[in-house]
């Protein structure tokens, strides 16, 4: 199990130390919220741009936004791993492209309602699909299991179709639930709240992996 901590509970006063104390992961979790698509807001491009300066970490840019197309150029600055949209989200084929065309993983996302027959058109360019097991915006919300369903389902789909695209889970992440995930065959686990109110945060993605 990979493990993508998620900055947003981070202390944002020391943020520098706090991705320091997770260095031992596989991803860094981006969470941009424009207060649109989400009730609430977090933080744009020029934070993530200094954060990838700060980080060995690949990213993994979660735009929970309603306009993606808009930020596409300013977020590949920052030369993530994957930018992520959500299929809820507007003009997201042609998002899909802009993605693409700076040589970056397009992530797709669904809300715990969206069915996964929203992803299909759009599967055959998809370097990540993202399962949100709790409703996007907030952190600290208890796990919806009813969507490790979709897991199992995005497990079939991709063996189907001969796709390489890895699954990523992302609210209510801990000791129990990514157990679960495990079982339900997730391939990257994004864990804020668990990893962050830990002191040794090493030991929290051991605890995790």
């Amino acid at each position: 199990m990979k493990i993508a901590p998620s900055i947003l509970t981070a202390d944002f006063a020391n943020l520098s130390q706090e991705i320091k104390s997770v260095e031992s992961a596989d991803y860094l979790h981006i969470d941009i919220m424009d207060g649109h698509f989400v009730p609430n807001i977090s933080f744009g491009p020029a934070i993530t741009y200094q954060i990838s300066k700060i980080s060995a970490l690949p990213l993994d840019v979660h735009l929970m936004v309603t306009n993606p197309i808009k930020w596409v150029d300013q977020f590949a600055k920052s030369k993530p791993k994957f930018i992520t949209i959500h299929t809820e989200a507007n003009r997201v084929a042609e998002t899909i492209k802009s993605i693409e065309s700076h040589h970056i993983g397009v992530g797709l996302s669904i809300k715990p309602v969206t069915p996964v027959d929203d992803l299909l058109p759009f599967l055959d360019h998809v370097k990540l699909v993202l399962v949100m097991t709790v409703e996007p915006g907030f952190g600290g919300q208890s796990f919806i299991y009813e969507a490790l369903n979709k897991v199992k389902e995005l497990v079939k789909i991709r063996k189907a179709n001969n796709y390489d695209f890895e699954i990523e889970v992302d609210g209510g992440i801990n000791t129990e639930t990514i157990k679960n995930c495990r079982d339900a065959g997730v391939d990257i686990a994004v864990a804020g709240s668990y990893l962050f109110n830990q002191k040794d945060r090493e030991k929290g993605i051991a605890s995790l992996r």
